[in-house]
């Protein structure tokens, strides 16, 4: 055997071996369930760099600002309390001292980007837009990989957000006070399966 096969079959080994290695240390995020802990869709590559990309754009509107990724809430009847928003904007000390699950005050947006997954209709489009309006978060950005939109939800009444504005991915569309962002969506068109 060369030493070009020997190191194919090692390379073959290997990527065997990594890939049983980081099912068996990569535990799913929790979200609560109607009383019961279910797991959440972790990130893809594509998911986390749409994050990366509105932290950028709020990191420019206002320095003061971050884009915290998966920073748990309580958020009043949804889940029995408690939601990890793929982002949560807030200023920057909002969290401090918090933990894990933080109160939702002082947050300005939350955004979640649907993954590939059986439960994104229900959690993302039905749930958490009821959940978050309840808690009064003013502004929720659903960035629809499914259907290459994005939803902009403001004026919550305690029940729901009163204004909704669906934009098919290209188009530019405003994220209301207090985010106070002219968004262009053209990049999103990139990050889609």
């Amino acid at each position: 055997m060369s030493e070009a096969e020997e190191s194919a079959l090692a390379q073959g080994a290997f990527e065997v071996l990594a890939w049983h290695a980081a099912r068996g240390e990569e535990a799913p995020w929790l979200e609560f369930v109607n009383g019961k802990p279910v797991p959440k869709a972790r990130w893809d590559g594509a998911r986390g760099r749409i994050i990366e990309w509105l932290t950028r754009l709020c990191l420019r509107t206002d320095p003061g600002n971050w884009l915290f990724a998966a920073q748990g809430l309580h958020v009043g009847s949804y889940r029995r309390g408690n939601a990890r928003p793929d982002g949560a904007l807030a200023p920057l000390d909002t969290f401090v001292g918090q933990g894990e699950w933080a109160d939702p005050a002082g947050v300005l947006m939350v955004v979640e980007v649907t993954s590939y997954d059986e439960d994104t209709d229900r959690r993302d489009r039905v749930e958490k837009p009821r959940a978050y309006a309840e808690t009064g978060i003013p502004v929720y950005l659903l960035i629809d990989r499914d259907t290459c939109e994005v939803k902009v939800h403001s004026q919550p009444d305690g029940v729901r957000y009163e204004q909704v504005v669906t934009v098919p991915y290209g188009k530019t569309v405003e994220l209301p006070d207090p985010v106070g962002i002219e968004l262009d969506t053209e990049p999103l068109k990139s990050w889609v399966r």
